[in-house]
């Protein structure tokens, strides 16, 4: 009688695979919402282009500022003849001038090039760059200019077409210039005629005529001139200590007419910023690189400018303090810095052909770094900066930025 041998069963390794299989998903999907509760993204980058390399994507714009008792060399001095008097802090003898530069920011996640000017006009030879602006955009370009001609005075003092003054480094045809406009907008005084009319008919008697769809002529044709173009919007000029809506309000013209019922300057600066920006995209140069620098924050303490605001601050402000000063809910003197980016960044939505410049958070600590009372004014300049000074970090930025634009 044959012997049947029976085999012991094996056990299946299906349970434990699918046991295994479960974990691993948890894991991970515990990862990730790990991941996206630790970091959101609560910062409007700068960057408008994605880069393949995960270095070129950090935001420059975000960052702190770290003090660095020995820096590696002073990029000017207090002689470059371009600094306007007032901003010569060095020379005016400010308290804390040699301290300024001493601070560098530091993004989060990266670190911000230094400013290498004879690497810049090796780079960018046959180069025309615009600044178009209010004071605050001459600063920065100051600082540009002063920057270069430490490595080269072979240049040539000129004015392009509606250029409040400009520059050739003529070694490198290198043209860098400042186009002065406070609204970008057309505007002047405006007064009742005798005759009556559609103002008249409502009750202005005089004010400023704004034509929010036509460009000053400092810089309309500025587009067509440069192949890099900055601009930028005093948010100043749109504050009401600027223009007082009862004795000089700002009119709004369109096509010529006025545009009624009148509207305010927050409506009005939309149009603008509207109107500007289609102009300049549609008369650009073929292949121009286009930036709109934000707000530039002033630092009056204890009051407005005409009130006895003060800035005599030695060092940055940390986070609260500049929250403080700026925050949109205290509706403090300097606010204005913050509205207006909000109407700068609804313009520039969906608009492929511009890059921002953020600058707006690394200036709101440097309440330090302003004139003040050295500045020669019968009030302190805290809207200003001191140069040497911050408007060098703003051209890092620039720079930078311009170099991604272009994969330099």
């Amino acid at each position: 009688m044959a012997t049947t041998t029976t085999q012991p069963n094996k056990p299946s390794l299906f349970p434990l695979l699918s046991l295994l299989c479960f974990i691993s998903i948890f894991f991970l999907l515990s990862l990730s919402k790990r991941a996206s509760l630790s970091s959101p993204n609560t910062h409007r980058t700068s960057a408008t282009t994605v880069f393949p390399d995960a270095s070129l994507t950090c935001d420059f714009s975000d960052g702190s500022w770290i003090y660095e008792p020995n820096p590696r060399s002073a990029r000017y001095d207090g002689s470059c003849k371009e600094i306007f008097k007032g901003w010569n802090c060095v020379r005016n003898n400010k308290t804390n001038a040699l301290e300024i530069s001493k601070w560098r920011w530091k993004p989060k996640g990266c670190d911000l090039p230094s400013f290498d000017p004879l690497k810049f006009l090796e780079a960018h030879r046959d180069t025309n760059i615009g600044f178009v602006g209010d004071s605050l955009n001459r600063n920065m370009f100051v600082s540009l200019f002063c920057m270069l001609k430490t490595v080269t005075s072979d240049l040539k003092k000129w004015r392009p077409v509606g250029a409040d003054r400009g520059f050739t480094f003529l070694r490198y045809n290198l043209t860098i210039a400042y186009h002065r406009t406070n609204l970008l907008a057309r505007y002047g005084r405006w007064s009742a005629n005798a005759n009556g009319g559609e103002l008249e008919a409502v009750g202005f008697k005089e004010g400023y005529r704004v034509d929010v769809d036509v460009p000053e002529s400092s810089w309309a044709k500025a587009p067509s001139f440069h192949d890099i173009l900055v601009l930028n919007t005093g948010h100043w000029w749109w504050a009401p200590s600027k223009f007082d809506p009862l004795k000089s309000p700002m009119l709004f013209f369109e096509g010529g007419r006025p545009i009624l019922p009148p509207i305010p300057p927050a409506d009005g600066l939309d149009r603008v910023l509207s109107n500007m920006v289609n102009f300049v995209e549609k008369t650009k140069r073929p292949g121009g690189i286009l930036f709109f620098r934000t707000q530039s924050p002033r630092h009056f303490e204890g009051g407005d400018w005409n009130q006895g605001g003060t800035c005599q601050r030695l060092q940055p402000l940390v986070p609260r303090e500049a929250e403080e000063l700026f925050s949109v809910r205290n509706n403090g003197t300097n606010v204005e810095v913050r509205l207006v980016n909000q109407h700068l960044y609804n313009s520039l939505e969906n608009r492929s052909g511009f890059h921002v410049l953020d600058i707006t958070q690394m200036s709101e600590y440097r309440a330090d770094a302003h004139p003040a009372t050295s500045g020669g004014k019968n009030h302190d300049d805290c809207m200003h900066w001191c140069l040497p000074g911050l408007t060098d970090t703003w051209n890092d930025l620039f720079v930078a930025t311009l170099g991604r634009i272009r994969g330099l």
